[in-house]
């Protein structure tokens, strides 16, 4: 039998590489200012915030220093977290810590 978790039909998934990757306390700011703003968003079923696993396999790529992932009921509901006021006050707040941001959108099929 298959197991059915509602998780909306579009993930978003941010990888974070941060200026400096050796500051501890860097980390822990960008990882306070992704909670905050994930608590105060509406539009957002499901989120996760991590680091990398640390897995050993070629196709894996290890060096971003922390990850979100987010899910969304349609495409358009992330289009308005797009501009949600929360969203951009975190990018406005967050963005002096990092060097490099990469994100995938995807659908499910």
């Amino acid at each position: 039998m298959e197991k059915r978790i509602n998780q909306g039909p579009f993930f978003h998934i941010v990888f974070f590489w941060l200026k400096k990757p050796q500051s501890n306390e860097d980390k822990i700011q960008l990882e306070l200012e992704l909670k905050n703003f994930i608590k105060k968003n509406k539009q957002l079923i499901t989120s996760h915030v991590g680091k990398p696993a640390g897995t050993k396999r070629t196709v894996v790529d290890n060096t971003y220093d922390l990850s979100l992932i987010l899910t969304f009921d349609s495409k358009e509901d992330q289009e308005i977290y797009q501009s949600d006021p929360f969203h951009l006050e975190f990018i406005d707040k967050a963005s002096k810590l990092w060097d490099r941001v990469q994100v995938y959108d995807s659908l499910k099929v």
